[in-house]
């Protein structure tokens, strides 16, 4: 077994078609097909069902490619790590859900070091990206929340990935809708009164994150959902249809994007705790320290 097999069982996982994968690997579909196969002959085990409509992956496949993505995630930071042309700057990375204060910090650690070669990274990611990325060091730090709904699932991974949450603030629910939104004036709504208008939810792709989601009221069943995966997208959408999402009423005023949305408070009480998670035991680097103090400044629990 080799990281290149590794690598193209995940593609062919990921990709609708044999022919597909190959396609996208530079690599003739004789040669992936019989590169799996040996790979399936010497782990003792069929990762592929193959039929007339395709293949699909086995359950021994599905448990593979689960430790296959963290296998090939590790390797990926060893290389960028050490052979990349980028291995002497400086590095430091972050993962956060759509958090403000949490870029905000990242970039007050770089004005502060202000070091001449580096390489930082922020990744504004799904809930399991955030938790995943501390868990194989491809972040020092995590940013996360969870509400009364996912709270015993979320902490229940904290501790099957060994990660250490500290919690920096709980925050009420709000609806962000346009500035020429009806309800715009509003200081408190129920979610009752927004049932015409559809509720834009961050989407975290599998439906069984149902509760991995990071925003409050994720066992409400909304009347009328759309999911989007991207900021703008989800600011376009909400002014074109007079839409609302659900936060926690934190809006940056100096940011672009979220100057023409309101807050309001809603009635329905589900509170987001707020907070960053490291690997527990870990030694922070320099950066992985001084973001942590940035965040501390927010602390308010």
């Amino acid at each position: 077994m080799n990281i290149t097999q590794i690598k193209y069982v995940l593609e062919i996982a990921s990709s609708s078609s044999m022919r597909e994968a190959a396609t996208k690997l530079f690599v003739s579909q004789p040669a992936l097909s019989a590169s799996v196969s040996e790979l399936e002959d010497e782990l003792g085990i069929l990762i592929f069902e193959r039929t007339n409509k395709g293949i699909s992956l086995t359950d021994e496949g599905r448990e593979f490619v689960s430790y296959a993505k963290k296998a090939v995630g590790q390797y990926e930071i060893l290389e960028d790590r050490y052979l990349s042309k980028d291995s002497d700057k400086e590095r430091f990375s972050v993962s956060t859900q759509h958090y403000n204060f949490a870029i905000k910090a990242f970039t007050d650690v770089i004005k502060a070091a202000d070091p001449e070669r580096y390489v930082f990274s922020v990744h504004e990611t799904k809930t399991r990206d955030v938790l995943e990325d501390v868990r194989t060091m491809k972040s020092e730090v995590g940013i996360i929340s969870f509400s009364g709904a996912s709270e015993r699932v979320i902490k229940k991974l904290f501790r099957e990935y060994q990660l250490e949450f500290t919690p920096l603030m709980q925050r009420e629910t709000y609806a962000y809708v346009w500035k020429d939104h009806k309800f715009a004036k509003r200081k408190s709504i129920s979610i009752e009164e927004l049932k015409d208008y559809p509720c834009v939810s961050f989407d975290q792709t599998d439906d069984s994150n149902f509760y991995l989601t990071e925003e409050a009221m994720a066992d409400y069943d909304f009347q009328k959902m759309i999911k989007s995966d991207d900021r703008a997208t989800t600011m376009e959408i909400i002014a074109e249809l007079h839409g609302y999402s659900i936060g926690s009423g934190m809006l940056a005023n100096d940011n672009a994007i979220l100057q023409g949305m309101v807050s309001i408070k809603l009635k329905e009480e589900d509170p987001l705790i707020i907070g960053y998670i490291i690997r527990k035991g870990s030694q922070l680097s320099v950066y992985g320290k001084a973001y942590v103090e940035e965040l501390l400044k927010y602390k308010e629990l």
